[in-house]
């Protein structure tokens, strides 16, 4: 069983397409590469990690893979495809051909149209994801969760893992509200969801492990361990955190379960849904 940092981004910064990020985000305003994670890993003993896009294009899709091509660490790749193309059943077979490509995802936490995932175009883009053996990353804010459920539910047959936990409000005191909305997603057996992202949804400067830890129980009570995979977010998480005390404070919040469960969030789950090899 490996173990997997099973969600970070590569960038070479880009003033214009990174718009995102803002200036008080001055911090990850440069470019992040293999060889600045890589120490990171080794130091927190993983085995290797799998990097998501940042970017909406094809290109990011190519970067990521060129970059996988090249690192070994680097076990998997989530990209970006077009799921709304009419070309889309077309395109995908070509994806074929890269072995390390297991996933993709779409920004829909910036969607206007909030429940852009439940629109036809989008749901027949996952059918077809699906078909072709693909899992989908849905990276959302906390108050597009009924929608995600409504798509999750329909589509049982697809394979999904829910990025951030779905983004809760925790510097803002949003848990009673998310942990509602998060809870029907315990009856759906093929969702998973990324121990990920919660440094940068608290309070960046100000935060406390004591924060996280409604949050940390309610996952582990709708998702069990079975269905929860760690990420570090890096490099967004810098924002908030360094990478060893991002591994820390997962670790900590687990410590109570044992030691095949946590090898499961900490790798072992995410090979199993990414379907990578040792």
């Amino acid at each position: 069983m490996l173990r997997l940092d099973a969600h970070q981004h590569f960038w070479r910064y880009d003033e214009n397409r990174d718009s995102w990020i803002t200036p008080e985000m001055s911090v990850i305003r440069r470019d992040f590469l293999p060889e600045d994670l890589h120490p990171l890993l080794i130091e927190a003993g993983f085995d290797g990690c799998i990097a998501v896009q940042a970017s909406q294009s094809e290109a990011e899709t190519h970067f990521l893979l060129e970059l996988a091509s090249g690192h070994s660490f680097i076990r998997s790749v989530v990209g970006w495809i077009d799921l709304q193309s009419a070309s889309l059943e077309e395109r995908l077979p070509y994806y074929k051909s890269f072995e390390k490509l297991s996933g993709f995802r779409h920004i829909l936490q910036g969607e206007a149209v909030r429940d852009r995932m439940l629109q036809p175009p989008f749901k027949q883009g996952i059918k077809l994801l699906g078909k072709h053996g693909y899992r989908y990353d849905i990276l959302i804010n906390n108050d597009q969760l009924g929608y995600a459920y409504q798509l999750c539910r329909e589509l049982d047959n697809q394979s999904f893992i829910i990025d951030h936990l779905a983004k809760p409000d925790i510097r803002g005191g949003g848990f009673e509200s998310w942990q509602k909305e998060i809870q029907p997603f315990h009856e759906l057996e093929h969702v998973y969801c990324k121990v990920s992202g919660m440094v940068t949804e608290a309070d960046w400067h100000h935060w406390k492990e004591s924060d996280f830890t409604p949050y940390f129980d309610t996952i582990l009570e709708v998702f069990g361990a079975r269905r929860l995979v760690f990420g570090s977010d890096w490099p967004v998480c810098l924002l908030a955190a360094g990478y060893s005390e991002v591994v820390k404070l997962t670790e900590e919040n687990f410590k109570k379960l044992s030691g095949d469960e946590r090898a499961g969030i900490f790798g072992g789950n995410a090979q199993d849904f990414y379907g990578i090899k040792n």
